[in-house]
């Protein structure tokens, strides 16, 4: 009886002892503690055993004490989930927080922004300036690599580049991202926009899906507003119809771009460069997009407004981006002297601004 009571007494206490130490090792492990790393990255190295990961967040001041962090990872988690990246901690952060992070992995990324009418020209410094490639490559390196038009050929079989494929956005790649990786992931953006029906209502209106993506980013280059967009698609559609040459300047940026002229300002030269692409005196559509283009856009190539303007200005009045629209080129001649005018007084404000900072 008495060995019988002592067993017990044995029993009694390894329960409580067992129960202590697991209300200890919980009670730490929900414990928020404040550290002085907040906004550093900790990088835990790929190949670093779940001690060495605790011993380093330990001595970073993310964790006050290994033990009760080790014991749960040995008796209650998996320390297998744990994994290397470069991790951001919040504070103050309890250590099941803590170990929550390592078990999602995180790595530090980089922003890459293509704003609405970038063209690949543009986009090829963006990623050239903030994804630094092994082995090295410039802006102009890079831009063979937009010449992989299998991941469009089924939406434009006739593409030659991914100039308007690319969609634009903000994205964030990994540090270390291949450019060959992200110019895929921008088109796969692009393809999560594009709308199967679209090509069919391409079809129905007498347009292939890369004349309607053309389209698209000349009104993108010609109008931020977007109410404006559809009657802008209709001006387009009205000169095709009328056999007038598009006359959209952003068409000759595009061609010194594409000669590695551009230098800022619509020279006289690039007005009258013999290009496919020049639509100032060509008529038609340009044999390809010129810029990025928004689903914006795109609706509004698929759904121009019908009208019978064929001119339009800038708004000066108004100074919102948003223009007039003319059906005669007497009025537009009108606009386009008001608009003139405005703009050379800019220029002077501009250069006596600089006279003055200078």
């Amino acid at each position: 009886m008495k060995f019988v009571k002592i067993l017990f007494a044995f029993l009694f206490i390894a329960i409580a002892a067992v129960a202590g130490g697991s209300y200890w090792i919980f009670s730490s492990l929900n414990a928020p503690h404040e550290h002085d790393k907040v906004g550093q990255f900790i990088t835990i190295e790929k190949g670093s055993s779940p001690a060495e990961i605790i011993a380093k967040l330990n001595a970073e001041g993310i964790l006050t004490n290994q033990v009760p962090i080790r014991l749960y990872l040995r008796f209650f988690g998996d320390a297998s989930k744990l994994q290397a990246g470069e991790y951001q901690f919040a504070s103050p952060i309890t250590p099941l927080q803590v170990l929550k992070e390592l078990e999602s992995g995180e790595e530090r990324t980089t922003k890459l922004t293509i704003p609405e009418g970038f063209t690949r020209f543009d986009i090829a410094k963006r990623i050239a300036a903030n994804f630094p490639q092994e082995p090295p490559m410039d802006d102009k390196q890079l831009l063979p690599l937009m010449e992989d038009t299998s991941l469009i050929r089924d939406i434009a079989p006739t593409a030659q580049n991914l100039e308007g494929y690319m969609y634009p956005s903000t994205y964030n790649f990994p540090k270390g991202t291949k450019a060959a990786d992200i110019i895929k992931a921008t088109v796969e953006q692009f393809r999560k926009i594009w709308k199967p029906e679209w090509t069919a209502q391409a079809q129905k209106i007498g347009r292939t899906p890369q004349e309607i993506v053309t389209i698209a980013s000349l009104i993108e280059t010609e109008t931020g507003v977007e109410s404006e967009r559809p009657i802008v698609a209709g001006i387009i559609n009205n000169r095709l119809a009328k056999n007038i040459p598009l006359g959209i300047d952003q068409t000759n940026v595009y061609i010194a771009k594409m000669l590695g002229k551009w230098d800022g300002t619509i020279n006289k030269s690039d007005l009258e460069v013999n290009s496919p692409y020049n639509t100032r005196i060509k008529t038609g559509i340009p044999p390809g997009p010129i810029s990025s283009v928004s689903e914006s856009s795109i609706r509004a190539a698929l759904n121009p407004t019908r009208n019978d303007y064929l001119f339009y200005v800038r708004n000066v009045d108004l100074n919102d981006g948003s223009h007039w629209f003319y059906s005669s080129a007497a009025e537009f001649e009108k606009g386009k002297a008001k608009y003139q005018q405005w703009l050379e007084k800019e220029r002077q404000e501009k250069r006596e601004q600089a006279n003055t900072n200078n």
